[in-house]
This record gives structure tokens, C-alpha cells and sequence, in this order.
């Protein structure tokens, strides 16, 4: 999910450079969005690791 996020941030970035400024709105709302979504995910996945380790 971080590589596409990252993919959507690279064409952003390519339409901002040509002048496409909607393309480039929507890219990077889309590359946001997914970057968010992966450091919730990332975050549940951590906390959930610490939670079921079992006691040493």
C-alpha cells in the first residue's frame, strides 16, 4: 500500500511539473488517503503483534 502510495505521489508530482492541476489535486488526495490508510494498518498490525506474544 506504501508503493502505490508512493506511485501516486510520483504522478502527482509529473502533472504538477506539466501544469495538469486537477490530475495532480486528485493524485496526491489519492496518495494521502493511501498513506494514511497504510500507517493505520501499520499501527494495528504492531499493536496487535505486541498484544499476542506470549510471555516469556
Amino acid at each position: 500500500m506504501l508503493y502505490y502510495a508512493a506511485v501516486f505521489f510520483i504522478i502527482a508530482i509529473i502533472a504538477a511539473i506539466f501544469g495538469f492541476g486537477g490530475i495532480a489535486a486528485g493524485a496526491a488526495g489519492i496518495a494521502k488517503i493511501l498513506f494514511f490508510v497504510f500507517l493505520i494498518l501499520f499501527v494495528v498490525s504492531l499493536v496487535s503483534g505486541l498484544v499476542r506474544r506470549p510471555p516469556v
